[in-house]
């Protein structure tokens, strides 16, 4: 080995000495005192987070929610009225719906009650708008709605209007958006076809009372179009009657009608007509939001990690 190399050899260092120093770790220990010698920074940061959170969730108005647990009724799927082939491909030359199929009646109820048309007529029919959308509070001591003075007279009954006389009432489709982004929520169990309708609102007796008649308005809607295909079913396949004198097709049109004929009868027996209450609304006793407990406790911890922020970036600047 020549003396050249000799010399590269015994001036690399050895192992231990190439290791890294470790100055660039936290030191856990010099981590605690800083935030100990600035802990009084933190305890005011906890302290205005958590009066801030306090005074939050205080300012927030109750929001109380009044749900309903509603069955399919026996009928609504249409497990009971299929037919032969013949007769249901005959049917659905004429356009007429006997029932069955994945898409069935609670369902379609279900598209229904989360359509903007439905909803919008809800609104206007029971003359809620200003209910819904004026309303700020509800003051439980005289059990009445508290609205908002800048945009609705409750006194006149009537819609203020702006600086360039423009009025501030809504529309319908803002009522109707709203309403269902912020009012009202569904969830069905697929397994069981339970669905679960939920009205949330400063008033507990206001969401009970829309929530029942937004149950009882969806099965008179799903009932009285029910009945309405089945009348014009009906006089279609009278006129087809008059045209044929074929046994066989006369004995399908008899029972098609037999059929449309059923569905007349089962809408003016049943009002729950697609739907069943199992659960009826109750008047809730305790709000459901804000989470004012969940809040604070949020606030307290949110104002912790700033107040340790604060101590470190003191620390840094210092040196």
């Amino acid at each position: 080995m020549t003396q050249t190399n000799t010399q590269q050899l015994h001036s690399i260092p050895p192992y231990e000495q190439r290791v890294p120093l470790a100055d660039d770790e936290i030191d856990l220990k010099e981590l605690f005192l800083v935030l100990w010698g600035g802990k009084w920074w933190i305890v005011i940061c906890v302290l205005l987070a958590g009066l801030a959170g306090a005074g939050y969730a205080i300012m927030k108005p109750n929001i109380y929610r009044s749900d309903v647990l509603l069955s399919p009724s026996a009928d609504s799927s249409g497990s009971g009225m299929n037919i032969g082939g013949q007769l249901g491909g005959l049917a659905s030359l004429a356009g007429i719906s006997l029932g069955g199929g994945s898409s069935n009646k609670s369902e379609l109820a279900l598209q229904v009650l989360k359509s903007r048309k439905f909803v919008g007529n809800f609104i206007e029919k029971n003359q809620i708008l200003a209910s819904l959308m004026a309303s700020k509070g509800w003051d439980k001591k005289t059990d009445t709605l508290q609205y908002n003075d800048d945009i609705y007279s409750e006194s006149e009954s009537r819609w203020l209007t702006d600086d360039e006389g423009k009025t501030l009432k809504p529309t319908i489709l803002n009522a109707t958006q709203y309403f269902l982004k912020n009012i009202m929520s569904v969830s069905s169990d697929t397994k069981t076809g339970m669905v679960t309708l939920s009205i949330d609102f400063y008033s507990p007796e206001i969401a009970q009372k829309w929530l029942i008649w937004l149950v009882s308005d969806l099965n008179e809607e799903m009932r009285l179009h029910d009945m309405e295909d089945a009348k014009n079913s009906i006089n279609y396949l009278n006129e087809q009657l008059k045209k044929t004198n074929l046994t066989d097709s006369r004995d399908m049109l008899f029972k098609l009608i037999e059929q449309q004929t059923k569905t007349l009868m089962l809408g003016h027996a049943r009002k729950e007509y697609v739907f069943e209450t199992v659960d009826p609304a109750v008047v809730a006793e305790l709000p459901s939001k804000p989470k004012r407990k969940l809040i604070v406790a949020v606030s307290v911890v949110l104002g912790g990690f700033l107040g340790c922020f604060i101590v470190l970036i003191r620390q840094f600047i210092k040196k």
